[in-house]
């Protein structure tokens, strides 16, 4: 890598984390191109990021972001997940560490907050954003359902009713 490719490589790394709700560390341990290419298609499929970058280069990229106290946790053969939901990275990167013993969880951080690997996990455990919006809207719904159910109650005992008076002055 030249000068130049650093700084852009550095630059795209420092729009990602301050675009990024979330930020998961994890610690490659021989994953193999396939094993890898599985796990950057199911981060994609979340809508999240999932990116291999020098240790030195991803250091300078956290300064001046909310995530600069990640910094710590980048030695060795290291990747980074992120994304703007803030439980997608995270929810992905545990699963995947649960069948592979390969990817290994070193922690993140949520905004400023530093996250060890249970605080991580705890954040996977969490429903993602579009599942709480599933759940407002159907917490939404219910209350409209019933209320047109009663309301259209009466008039279905009376349609019935008025049914059992003409089939039995019909018979």
């Amino acid at each position: 890598m030249n000068r130049s490719e650093k700084t852009e490589a550095v630059e795209a790394l420092n729009a990602t984390f301050k675009e990024a709700a979330v930020v998961v560390v994890t610690r490659n341990l021989g994953l193999s191109v396939a094993q890898s290419t599985d796990l950057r298609l199911k981060m994609r499929e979340a809508g999240a990021g999932y990116k291999v970058a020098k240790n030195r280069l991803a250091k300078i990229a956290l300064n001046d972001t909310q995530y600069d106290s990640l910094s710590d946790l980048l030695t060795g053969p290291t990747a980074l997940a992120t994304s703007a939901d803030p439980v997608a990275a995270a929810k992905v990167a545990v699963e995947f560490a649960k069948t592979n013993d390969r990817l290994e969880i070193v922690g993140g951080a949520m905004g400023s907050t530093v996250l060890d690997v249970e605080g991580v996990k705890a954040l996977a455990s969490m429903p993602s954003l579009d599942e709480l919006r599933a759940k407002l809207i159907g917490l939404v719904q219910a209350p409209a359902t019933k209320v047109v159910q009663v309301i259209s109650a009466p008039a279905g005992q009376l349609a019935r009713v008025f049914g059992a008076y003409a089939a039995k002055e019909a018979a």
